[in-house]
């Protein structure tokens, strides 16, 4: 918790050469045992009180819309309620992990804001994952409860893979049969005398401490396995403000496009979390193609959009864009890769309203880091923007000894957004975090004038259409297959998806004619399909006899392999 006795400043964002300049107030606080934060003084003690704000302040307003089903925050306050009391009459209690595995859809909002109203940490799973991956995390979180979408029950575990999880509901029917139960209630409590001092119409709310875990969100690494990143309620509360002063975010007036997974950290708190605390509206749809999406655009009349570049040039090519009234759309964010120039002229020619943004963070900050104000974005295309008011980088060399202005080095990032470590994994925190700040493996620089540029990525990451795919994670499954002796796993250039996966092989029988190659590669894929999400499945395999090139301390030398494409 706060410590009181720790003293305190507060200030204006002091250097705005250096910082996006805020005129909310900054302080300085500890956090998170010894952690020395710049924090806003004035801000929303956690989630719950986020919501609270939202449903008092604009309760008529439309919140959440997908392809079935829309509620307005009166109707979120009431359904999450009903599920809430639902929940916690079935045992489910403070602290406790529930497993929410859904596309974006209506039901996920209701049920993680039920699970915030009685203190429950979600822990949100792309529906892409396979029942292996689904069955590890429940594993590792030790949660209580898996909630899912009908068609994805094929993936919760077997018996015995997650034993810790006694709990397994259709969020749907969950819903549904708590809405039956608050209707009861109401009726029963309707025949009760005029004094009674009992009413269902008492809304729970938890509350937490601003340190206490709201979400757990996994994210994989260079060893393979996911690890869960603690967002706790100060986390979040700041990374929502920060997207609401550097997009100047209207309250009561915008309008959100939820195209990237809602269990991602964009999705999530970039998105839904940040139009939340303005009483904006979300858009969901499932999965992104250019007809639905613009459908939905247009139909909505959103204004503000957080995307992966290679979904602003899939739109672009679509043919009915320029048809298409897009007049409201005012803010496109974009971030986990550069935006191609030809990219930014297009889109200035066919929206001249559209301001473009870049944005640069990771799960471990809780999404943003810099933001590129879009007045500026056309003459720092090799930036990802100046730092948040909050946030704080140092660039370092391979010693942790901070490099001069300009110079490259790993960037190392602190601030009230950066999550306390991973989920009983003492061993990853220690190894990914120092002195608070986190080692983002990211190599990069920060000039005279506050920009700052990422150059490369010492983890070995695949950005796939915004998609990260860890090639440690997908060596790993390859490596199991019989068939297999070794793997390297890496990305390619791809003008569309920004980069694809490529697997080189080496085969332990070397017997085979190229006649057959085509078979074993249907038969690795099928391998990968039983074990990794889709989007983790190598794009291409390609097939050697050489043993793969390494270094003397026997590294595998993917460079020299990619030079050889």
């Amino acid at each position: 918790m706060f410590d009181v006795k720790h003293p305190l400043t507060t200030t204006i964002c002091r250097n705005p050469d250096l910082k996006l300049s805020t005129t909310r107030r900054l302080r300085n606080e500890r956090h998170f045992d010894a952690r020395e934060l710049t924090c806003y003084a004035d801000r929303p003690s956690d989630l719950p009180a986020l919501f609270q704000q939202a449903i008092q302040r604009w309760p008529d307003a439309l919140a959440l819309v997908d392809d079935t089903n829309s509620i307005n925050y009166r109707q979120l306050d009431q359904q999450s309620a009903a599920v809430a009391r639902h929940l916690k009459s079935i045992g489910l209690d403070t602290g406790q992990r529930v497993v929410l595995l859904t596309g974006n859809c209506v039901e996920f909002g209701i049920v993680a804001l039920a699970a915030w109203r009685c203190g429950l940490i979600i822990v949100p799973l792309n529906p892409r994952n396979v029942r292996n991956e689904v069955a590890f995390v429940l594993e590792q979180c030790t949660a209580s409860a898996l909630i899912f979408e009908q068609a994805l029950a094929d993936r919760a575990p077997l018996d015995g893979q997650a034993p810790s999880c006694t709990v397994q509901l259709e969020i749907k029917a969950l819903i549904a049969d708590s809405l039956k139960t608050a209707d009861s209630l109401k009726t029963a409590d309707s025949l009760k005398t005029a004094d009674s001092t009992e009413t269902t119409e008492a809304k729970p709310w938890h509350q937490p401490a601003e340190e206490d875990v709201a979400v757990l969100l996994y994210t994989s690494g260079t060893t393979g396995r996911p690890k869960g990143a603690m967002l706790t309620h100060l986390n979040i509360i700041h990374s929502v403000l920060h997207f609401v002063d550097t997009m100047n975010l209207r309250e009561g007036k915008e309008c959100s496009m939820l195209a990237v997974p809602i269990s991602h950290v964009t999705g999530l708190v970039a998105i839904v979390l940040s139009m939340v605390s303005i009483g904006g509206t979300i858009v969901m749809i499932r999965e992104f193609k250019a007809p639905v999406f613009l459908d939905a655009m247009v139909r909505q009349r959103v204004t503000h959009t957080i995307l992966v570049p290679a979904i602003y040039n899939l739109l672009l090519r679509d043919p009915e864009f320029a048809s298409r009234d897009l007049s409201a759309w005012r803010i496109g964010g974009y971030g986990g890769a550069p935006m191609p120039e030809p990219t930014i002229t297009a889109l200035a020619h066919a929206l001249p309203g559209l301001g473009l943004m870049n944005a640069y963070g990771a799960t471990e900050t809780t999404s943003p880091v810099t933001m590129m104000p879009a007045a500026e974005q056309r003459a720092h295309l090799d930036s990802v923007g100046r730092l948040l008011p909050c946030a704080k980088v140092r660039v370092v060399d391979d010693d942790g000894n901070d490099v001069a202005v300009g110079e490259a080095g790993e960037l190392w990032i602190a601030g009230p957004m950066v999550v306390p470590g991973y989920w009983d994994n003492p061993q990853a925190s220690a190894r990914e975090f120092t002195n608070g700040a986190w080692k983002s493996g990211d190599i990069g620089s920060i000039d005279a004038n506050g920009y700052v540029r990422v150059f490369d990525r010492k983890k070995d990451m695949i950005n796939r259409g915004g998609y990260k795919v860890y090639s440690a994670e997908v060596e790993s499954a390859l490596a199991a297959h019989p068939e297999v002796l070794e793997v390297a796993v890496f990305g390619q250039p791809d003008p569309v998806l920004g980069e694809r996966t490529r697997a080189v092989v080496v085969l332990r029988s070397q017997n085979h004619s190229p006649g057959q190659m085509p078979e074993i590669e249907a038969a690795l894929r099928a391998h990968c399909m039983a074990h990794l999400a889709d989007y983790k499945i190598p794009d291409f395999f390609q097939f050697r006899q050489e043993m793969l090139p390494r270094n003397p301390n026997g590294k595998v030398l993917k460079r020299e392999l990619r030079d050889t494409l």
